[in-house]
């Protein structure tokens, strides 16, 4: 870009919009892309689409409890028919004793 020569013509006012201007093409550190953020404007999710999320996040967790607790109940199960047959062999010696 192609700056005008200082001279008369330029006044204090050209000065400091000038200056304004180069600064503001310049990207800082916070920016982090050098994109404009009028060629890329953020989407701002809806009160709905933020409420449509929330429900599937904590859908998926009750999910993964409900699968922890089957296995839970699987596991318990099996204990309950170990149990059973522990009993059922005791009661059998003791029937065989007697």
């Amino acid at each position: 870009m192609k700056r005008l020569a200082a001279g008369p013509i330029t006044t204090p006012e050209y000065i400091e919009w000038w200056g304004k201007k180069i600064n503001n093409n310049i990207s800082g550190p916070s920016q982090g892309d050098s994109q404009s953020t009028r060629k890329h404007p953020q989407v701002v999710p809806s009160e709905s689409e933020i409420i449509k999320h929330d429900f599937k996040r904590k859908n998926s967790g009750l999910e993964n409890k409900i699968e922890q607790m089957k296995e839970e109940t699987m596991n318990l199960r099996l204990d309950i028919d170990v149990q059973k047959l522990e009993t059922k062999k005791l009661r059998k010696g003791k029937n065989k004793a007697e």
